[in-house]
């Protein structure tokens, strides 16, 4: 299977899973009892997709099992976020200690508590269509790009095909039922990679609403 895939993404998965340490510290801060912050965010991530969880097992056991020093896969790894190791312990015992937690997982995907993302990186995959939306269109740059904020949504809607559009209302949906308090919506909003105020003093929520009605009437 990996042989099949384009050069730099034999370990995709794992690289997603290794980005989830990037963004909370860049270290492996895992015990055998417990996760930490990176890897509880993927696990949160992965209970809505457990076969995530078990391609990230599988590609830990492939690259355990090649080597990680090893030339075959030096682009490969060279391309993975790097991550620190406690003292005394390999980049290796850190990734089968992960792999455990990841086999733990998998028997009951269940155990995991579904509560709201805790990080930008969680932010982004558990709303990766509004994360587009958001990043792409309503960035800092925006006003270099777009004369209104109407040009930027119609930029979107007509460069995105029906099934992301579909995506965008549902993920809209679920965002504003996930987060009641405004606070938390500026927070989540923010980590999706909204740079911009609201339009015309409008609330962050109500501008949210008319957006999602703007894709769902496309």
């Amino acid at each position: 299977m990996s042989q099949e895939l384009p050069p730099g993404q034999r370990f995709y998965e794992l690289s997603d899973l290794l980005s989830a340490y990037a963004n909370t510290g860049f270290e492996f801060s895992d015990s055998m009892e417990t996760p930490g912050p990176g890897l509880a965010s993927y696990l949160r991530i992965a209970a809505r997709d457990p076969a995530r969880a078990a391609t990230a097992v599988q590609q830990i056991d492939e690259l355990l099992s090649v080597g990680l020093f090893s030339d075959e896969i030096a682009d490969e790894v060279e391309d993975l976020p790097h991550i620190r190791p406690p003292l005394g312990t390999s980049v290796e015992d850190c990734l089968r200690v992960t792999r455990d937690h990841l086999h733990r997982f998998l028997q009951d995907p269940s155990r995991v508590p579904l509560v709201n993302p805790q990080n930008r990186w969680e932010w982004n995959h558990r709303f990766p269509e509004l994360s587009q939306l958001l990043g792409a269109y309503f960035h800092r740059d925006f006003s270099y790009i777009y004369g209104s904020y109407d040009e930027a949504l119609d930029e979107y809607v007509s460069s995105s095909a029906p099934e992301e559009l579909a995506q965008a209302v549902r993920e809209l949906g679920e965002l504003m039922t996930m987060v009641s308090s405004d606070d938390e919506l500026d927070t989540a909003t923010t980590a999706l990679g909204l740079d911009l105020l609201p339009p015309q003093g409008l609330p962050l929520r109500e501008w949210l609403q008319q957006i999602r009605q703007r894709i769902a009437a496309a």
